[in-house]
């Protein structure tokens, strides 16, 4: 069943998994699927935790503590999403260890509220590494446009961090940019760079959805026969993008210095087009020193069916221009596209930490002990 994970990591892409509950942790089913799946690392969001409170009574324990300590919602929210995250490090700490630090990662998402407030937000990021308290955790970071200045200042802190949410190729380079100034910073400051790590997450599934109703709403032939394209087009052209920011003379020194590149993980990666093979956007997103993280069906979806027949990616980079290109032609704006996906991405997590805010109250006052 996992021959073709096997591969898949064979080929340099680490394979993460896109979740995380107190049920996976406590069961012995994220163990397992280290053991057996390949899996050397774990993202999480404020869906996937909104997802994990509200299903099952795997938190009450904790909850009930916490509901007699009257502690505020927000901090009950903090103290069992950090709990999770400590305990999913600790468990991947052996994989954080073989692998020099490199992978054996998990994520942890600052309050998605703040993804326009760059002062909150490293303040933020600050506080959840405090939290947390293991050298293999990653702080989350959205890429909006206040969202870089707090990734620079965040590494140059010496904080390792996953910058989520991007989705265009200019602000993936302005996100490389961030990590480098970030890295310079901390190289003044006299940290080890060696022990700062950083991803990049490039969105992929999203941008089908988005250009493929906008295809759709054309109709033409020539408008069909795009559809599925884009996405990979984009993300092939960051990792092009990728391979010529870390092979320039600016990262040359850091390199030197210890540095680790920022590798780019491709995120939303589960299919959301039935029409599409659900391993789409693991099968044909194989490079050198990537990341994939998969919710648990497209990484079943792939041990049981996926063909890795190699890198996918390098050399693909003429066709992906021309196919973004012939977007344009037909009017799809792609400036326009991948600011939708932004601006819907930061809302989607918004209402999810306020449905988890919610749920998280609910389940406070439920087990709150009874007034005499």
């Amino acid at each position: 069943m996992t021959d073709a994970l096997k591969r898949l990591s064979d080929e340099g892409v680490a394979i993460w998994l896109d979740d995380l509950s107190r049920k996976r942790i406590t069961s012995g089913n994220l163990a397992e699927l280290i053991d057996s799946s390949h899996v050397v690392g774990v993202t999480t969001n404020p869906s996937i935790f909104q997802k994990a409170i509200s299903e099952g009574d795997g938190y009450d324990q904790q909850l009930a503590d916490l509901a007699v300590r009257k502690v505020t919602v927000e901090e009950a929210l903090r103290m069992i999403t950090t709990a999770d995250v400590r305990d999913a490090a600790d468990i991947l700490h052996p994989v954080f260890e073989a692998t020099g630090g490199q992978d054996g990662r998990v994520s942890i998402e600052v309050d998605p509220r703040l993804a326009h407030n760059t002062a909150a937000t490293i303040a933020e990021a600050k506080q959840l590494a405090w939290l947390v308290d293991r050298p293999n955790a990653l702080i989350k970071i959205p890429a909006t446009q206040a969202g870089l200045p707090a990734i620079t200042e965040t590494i140059g802190r010496g904080i390792s961090v996953n910058v989520t949410l991007i989705f265009s190729l200019d602000r993936y380079k302005a996100v490389m940019d961030a990590y480098l100034t970030g890295l310079e910073k901390a190289k003044t400051a006299g940290l080890d760079l060696s022990k700062i790590y950083s991803v990049a997450s490039f969105f992929v599934s999203r941008v089908d959805t988005e250009i493929d109703k906008r295809l759709e709403k054309i109709g033409t032939a020539e408008a069909k026969a795009l559809k599925g394209k884009a996405a990979l087009a984009n993300a092939r052209l960051a990792y092009q993008a990728y391979e010529e920011v870390f092979g320039s003379d600016r990262w040359a020194p850091l390199a030197s210095a210890g540095a680790n590149k920022q590798r780019p993980l491709w995120a939303s990666t589960g299919v959301k087009d039935p029409a599409y093979p659900d391993t789409l956007y693991v099968t044909e997103l194989v490079a050198p020193n990537t990341v994939n993280t998969m919710p648990e069906a497209t990484l079943d979806a792939t041990a049981d069916h996926g063909q890795i027949t190699g890198d996918t990616i390098t050399g693909t980079y003429e066709q992906a221009r021309a196919d973004l290109d012939a977007l344009g032609e037909l009017g799809i704006s792609y400036d326009d596209v991948v600011q939708v996906l932004e601006d819907e991405g930061v809302a989607k997590f918004e209402q999810s930490w306020k449905d988890l805010l919610a749920s998280t109250e609910t389940e406070l006052k439920r087990l709150a002990p009874k007034e005499a």
